[in-house]
């Protein structure tokens, strides 16, 4: 048995590996393995649960396998393989029972196997902090130290607000700055990493922040809507870390300090006027950053990512995302909504309900339980503006609104040429509110009379009268009306054959 505690004893007393093999009694080919698989390992030094059996069994598991007749297993392949997307430990400890059975060994139980990967992975510090998949998370959060640009007219520090976006398996980060936390910047943010990262990962996980989740629920936290909408053009899922619970988002929190630090710090007294010219520094700071290697491993942030995990990522969609926001608004009793100041219609028979807004930046959308009930282009300029859409409105507010001098031209052009004249000296003659009252009381005569009496009459009334008036009219209508009753009455006496009480030739015997 191979005296492991006392090799490394020696060893991490500076004691020379010859000097080691004669007083271990061990080949120096023994010693020197011992000493290259304690170095891989990451043992530093030693304490008191580290045990000479204990020591042997972790530096040497393959014959610690053999020995019992077990299946040797690589338990870093193990843990190669295990970072690979939908890979479990279930999945592996089936293939490697497979394999030992057709080898003609004992396959280890999956309980066993898993707490000799426990064993192997604690220990194995180069890469055990790294539990995420590649492409598996993106954690994202703003700073808690700020930055400035300078009012180049008042001198004032404008603070800058600065959002930070880290990939857990491979660390690499992106940051920017903003004038400010509101929700346009927070989605614009996720946009740029996106772009930067040149993909998207399979989750985000934010802290629960206003701007993307509206309440922190355990179970099914509520999010903003814009933010699930980004999410959801994307293909990604949003995963809130809990609250108060910063080990969720680890990547991140690291980040915040080590960007705080190198950045952040690095910029404090860096004087520029606007936040075009704060981002060009940060930007060059952060491929410092992401370029230089890593002190515990090989490569670097960069390098990691676009070997490891750039292929994970899910590709971007072929246009960016058009920022959108979501509010509340009620619908007043003029059937229009208020937004920002301006007033947008939708259909009066949404009166008093409550409805959602999504604004973009050209366009404004009113939903009703998920179903879109308006659209119009935004408003911009004075405030107090009115997009009234004339489908939205009652009937009686219709013809209300369509009531002008334009229109009853209009209507007079399908009545005829006497009509015509007749509407256009009404226009001429009188203001137009007085006409438009006339007008009204000369179209609702449209409903009692048919388009020829209206047409005939007006001819009648353009012909006697010089000064032709709506009563003078009404007057023509009603005689004709009146002479057209009559002479019914007279044709219908005329062609009965029941003359009631008369009698003619034949009764008196004129007929002979």
């Amino acid at each position: 048995m191979v005296n492991c505690r006392k090799i490394l004893e020696l060893y991490f007393d500076g004691i020379s590996q010859r000097t080691i093999s004669s007083s271990a009694g061990h080949s120096r080919n023994t010693v020197a393995e011992v000493i290259r698989r304690a170095k891989k390992l990451g043992i530093e030094s030693l304490n008191d649960t580290m045990t000479n059996r204990w020591l042997e069994e972790f530096l040497f598991p393959e014959k610690q396998a053999s020995e019992k007749g077990y299946f040797p297993i690589d338990w870093e392949k193990v843990h190669k393989e295990l970072q690979k997307k939908n890979v479990t430990l279930a999945l592996l400890h089936h293939e490697c029972a497979v394999e030992a059975r057709e080898g003609g060994k004992v396959p280890y139980a999956y309980r066993t196997f898993c707490e000799n990967y426990g064993k192997y992975a604690k220990k194995y510090k180069l890469t055990m902090p790294i539990r995420r998949k590649p492409g598996e998370i993106m954690e994202v959060d703003w700073a808690g130290s700020t930055l400035h640009i300078i009012d180049r007219f008042t001198g004032e520090k404008i603070p800058a607000y600065v959002f930070i976006a880290a990939l857990p398996y491979s660390q690499l980060s992106y940051v920017e700055a903003f004038l400010d936390m509101k929700s346009p910047n927070w989605l614009s943010a996720h946009i740029h990493a996106f772009e930067y990262f040149g993909g998207v990962p399979e989750t985000l996980v934010p802290d629960n922040l206003k701007t993307g989740v509206i309440k922190a629920l355990r179970v099914e936290p509520l999010l903003n809507e814009a933010y699930r909408e980004l999410a959801d053009y994307y293909r990604t899922v949003i995963v809130p870390s809990r609250v108060r619970k910063p080990k969720d988002k680890a990547s991140v929190e690291g980040t915040v300090g080590y960007i705080s630090r190198q950045i952040i710090a690095s910029l404090r007294n860096y004087q520029c006027f606007h936040i075009e010219d704060l981002n060009q520094r940060i930007h060059e700071k952060l491929e410092e950053i992401n370029t230089i290697d890593f002190q515990k491993r090989p490569g670097s942030r960069k390098r990691v990512f676009e070997e490891e995990e750039k292929s994970h990522l899910q590709q971007l969609p072929q246009t960016r995302y058009k920022l959108a926001e979501w509010k509340t608004a009620k619908v007043q009793l003029n059937y229009h909504i208020q937004v920002e100041r301006m007033y947008y219609s939708v259909p009066y028979d949404y009166v008093r309900e409550q409805v959602d807004v999504r604004l973009t930046t050209d366009l404004i959308e009113v939903y009703f339980k998920e179903a879109r009930i308006a659209s119009h282009k935004r408003l911009i300029g004075e405030v107090g503006q009115f997009s009234t859409n004339r489908d939205h409105m009652p009937d009686n507010h219709r013809l209300y609104l369509e009531h002008n001098p334009e229109n009853n031209r209009k209507w007079a052009e399908t009545m005829g040429p006497s009509m015509v004249r007749f509407v256009s000296y009404i226009l001429e003659t009188n203001a137009e509110k007085k006409a438009l009252n006339i007008l009204g009381a000369l179209r609702n005569l449209s409903t009692k009379h048919t388009r020829d009496e209206l047409e005939t009459a007006t001819h009648t009334l353009l012909e006697i009268s010089t000064n032709p008036t709506l009563p003078v009219l009404k007057g023509i209508l009603d005689r004709r009306k009146k002479r057209e009753q009559k002479s019914n009455v007279d044709n219908h006496r005329i062609n009965n054959n029941d003359h009631g009480f008369t009698r003619g030739a034949k009764y008196f015997g004129g007929d002979k």
